[in-house]
């Protein structure tokens, strides 16, 4: 049976590998939500949960134009902002999270999207992967990274994490990947599943990736 020390000394040289040809294929990898200041950027995060980046940019074109300020947001009506979000998906909740962050923002962190992760992380419907984002993106924080479901996959489909909760599998990639790579990592591998390796099954024999862990090529995670 293989030790723990044995595995993590393959999955880093793994990882080593799978970086450079990621940086390789996507050198210019990046967000692809659009917005105006770092509450929109928040905003739109909080939207893309379970939802297209596409689609999220095509309803935050007419929010951002409706709603213009944080206190247009703190002060909207939770029925009409449902209406205004719908087609993002789970539009209830999302519409009762981002009213309750704006009020939090407005009333305990002046007005300002918070910098800290743990700040960030007091907010109605923000986890470590709208945090992550969130501070990279607006600040140029990085204190982790940001596992979506594509990355979730990825992880899992080549053999760098034992887990399928997202906490343990950022802490699995961190140790993985220099600290320097972790913001645009999150891209990469999101490009790589959107362009090269969705998740339905197909033949993926001769990706760019399998090539470097031929494994991959028959192992189907989803992600939860």
């Amino acid at each position: 049976m293989i030790s723990q020390k044995s595995k993590l000394f393959a999955r880093k040289k793994r990882a080593q590998k799978l970086l450079t040809a990621l940086k390789k294929l996507f050198p210019r990898a990046g967000m692809a939500l659009r917005y105006g200041n770092n509450w929109e950027l928040l905003v739109a995060v909080m939207l893309s949960a379970q939802c297209t980046d596409k689609k999220v940019n095509e309803v935050t074109a007419r929010l951002f134009k409706k709603y213009r300020t944080l206190d247009a947001y703190a002060g909207a009506k939770q029925k009409a902002f449902e209406k205004d979000i719908y087609s993002t998906g789970f539009y209830r909740n999302k519409a009762k999270n981002i009213i309750a962050a704006a009020r939090m923002i407005k009333e305990k962190f002046g007005g300002s999207v918070p910098r800290a992760m743990t700040e960030l992380l007091e907010l109605p419907g923000v986890a470590r992967k709208t945090a992550n984002v969130v501070l990279g993106n607006a600040y140029g924080v990085v204190e982790g990274i940001a596992v979506d479901t594509h990355v979730q996959r990825f992880a899992r489909k080549f053999d760098l994490t034992d887990f399928s909760d997202p906490k343990k599998i950022e802490e699995d990639l961190m140790e993985l990947f220099p600290k320097k790579e972790w913001f645009l990592l999150t891209y990469r591998l999101i490009e790589y599943g959107r362009q090269i390796c969705p998740a339905r099954r197909h033949d993926c024999t001769k990706h760019p990736l399998t090539r470097v862990y031929p494994e991959a090529a028959h192992h189907w995670p989803r992600a939860k």
